[in-house]
């Protein structure tokens, strides 16, 4: 069996998303399934330094990764525009020529789907889509549709093709399958896999041992609150730069960013307009390095806009769960609350409540030992139900199944 996968993104590029697509296709490799990975050349986020080729071959033979040339994405709207319609010309062209025996094809970009009706008609092959995102809902939550407007028509367009031929589509919680379902998508489709952590990677790390504090001249007495992530619209930085300025003289409480995105440069000059001493920002880290970052946490932060969340559970939770931290959500309500509270490890507070969220960030500075009780039930719960091996082997088998 083979498996054609074009994405956007893989490395040596730092995006999110890519350990996804990684760690199943690497999981397709130990039970013999032949991967073909189809991409553009790197060009977002890319380390220093960092080499690739056009063609490699990885597991024992089984993984092959294949780069076409294409031009950065750039911050200009039409260029990228431009950029993924090329990209998806050299999908399309793969789709219809490459010897494969499923399709797994990705949310992102959202107009994949956009080519599966000739591909099905040409080809009959079976697909997979993998939604990690909802689209337009997502649009609409991040500000850029209004809902019945025309952009969010013709993404309900795009979206009804991509349900419709495919033959499984995974989805990331329970709330996203509800969601589909609601769009009109038969039940006995979609299949509820959440996205996972590699728990033997991303782990707590004491203080003691975490070279965070010494690399960014940190204080290991004080209460942290830690980011990391985007630094978008969609993620309300305002509601953690809001909860520390109404806590500025809260000498031993301190919060620390560490991101990159459209909103970067605004936060940093609010950050200096406003003198918070106690917030520290810095550069996004790399993957490999996730478990120093949240373990620098005595809290560490989910957040959204109100009305952005969805019914989005962000997979950021479980890198944090995984660093035994518990999480500070200031989110809206779903099923992200529900998680939570119903295991014990993590505070939920309501998106753009910063009321609430200084409340709880204050009460859990009084007792340190609950948050490192919160922390430790989040880690038992990763290695119950969220571990890498028994997630991807759920992908590997809704891949089978269609090829049977």
């Amino acid at each position: 069996m083979k498996v054609i996968v074009p994405f956007s993104y893989y490395y040596p590029e730092q995006c999110a998303g890519l350990n996804i697509i990684d760690d199943v296709l690497r999981a397709c490799a130990q039970e013999k399934i032949k991967s073909l990975l189809y991409v553009p050349t790197p060009t977002r986020n890319v380390p220093k330094g960092a080499k690739w080729e056009k063609d490699e071959v990885q597991e024992g033979g089984l993984m092959h990764i294949h780069r076409f040339w294409m031009y950065g994405e750039g911050k200009n709207p039409i260029l990228r525009a431009l950029r993924y319609m090329f990209t998806e010309v050299a999908y399309l062209h793969a789709l219809l020529w490459k010897d494969y025996d499923v399709i797994f094809l990705d949310s992102t970009p959202p107009i994949q789907g956009l080519k599966l009706p000739l591909v099905k008609l040409f080809r009959k092959k079976p697909v997979v889509h993998n939604a990690q995102d909802i689209f337009p809902d997502s649009l609409a939550g991040a500000g850029l549709a209004k809902k019945g407007g025309l952009l969010w028509k013709i993404g309900c367009w795009v979206s009804n093709i991509t349900y419709k031929y495919s033959d499984k589509i995974i989805v990331i919680s329970e709330d996203f399958k509800q969601t589909l379902m609601n769009k009109g998508v038969p039940e006995e489709k979609i299949v509820v896999v959440y996205n996972w952590v590699n728990e033997k990677l991303v782990v707590a790390v004491s203080k003691r041992e975490n070279p965070f504090y010494s690399e960014f001249n940190l204080d290991r007495k004080k209460f942290r609150v830690v980011y990391a992530g985007n630094l978008g619209n969609a993620q309300n930085i305002d509601v953690i730069i809001n909860s520390a300025a109404r806590l500025k003289d809260h000498e031993q409480i301190e919060f620390v960013l560490f991101g990159s995105g459209g909103l970067e440069s605004d936060i940093k000059k609010r950050i200096a307009d406003e003198g918070l001493a106690n917030m520290k920002m810095f550069p996004l880290q790399p993957v490999h390095k996730v478990s120093y970052v949240y373990s620098l946490g005595d809290l560490c932060i989910v957040s959204c806009k109100a009305g952005f969340g969805g019914s989005a559970m962000p997979s950021k939770t479980w890198s944090i769960l995984s660093s035994a931290r518990p999480v500070l959500a200031n989110f809206d309500d779903g099923e992200l609350k529900r998680t939570l509270e119903e295991n014990g490890f993590g505070i939920f507070t309501k998106a753009d409540d910063v009321d609430a969220m200084v409340a709880a960030i204050v009460e859990a500075s009084k007792h340190p030992e609950r948050c490192d009780e919160m922390g430790r039930k989040g880690r038992a719960y990763i290695e119950e139900y969220l571990t890498k091996d028994k997630n991807t082997k759920k992908y590997v088998d809704v891949i089978k199944s269609v090829c049977k």
